[in-house]
């Protein structure tokens, strides 16, 4: 098995939110394209909150730090 790496985790994570913004619209109408574009929001924040993270592997403890205040300026 290969070796943890948080910061491969954290890269990857950030792919998934960039592959989620160029995500296609499938031919859908109605609730089920409300319900697709809010899974899309959600699956970006997500992706997007652990791909901004601080990570730190100390001891077999994977610590995520992901810093939610608003920003100054």
């Amino acid at each position: 098995m290969d070796e943890f790496d948080p910061d491969e985790m954290v890269a990857r994570f950030k792919e998934r939110a960039a592959a989620v913004k160029k995500r296609n619209l499938p031919p859908v109408g109605g609730d089920e394209r409300s319900m697709f574009i809010a899974q899309a929001q959600t699956d970006f924040r997500d992706f997007a909150m652990i791909g901004d993270a601080d990570v730190q592997l100390e001891d077999g403890i994977l610590t995520l730090t992901v810093d939610l205040r608003p920003s100054s300026g």
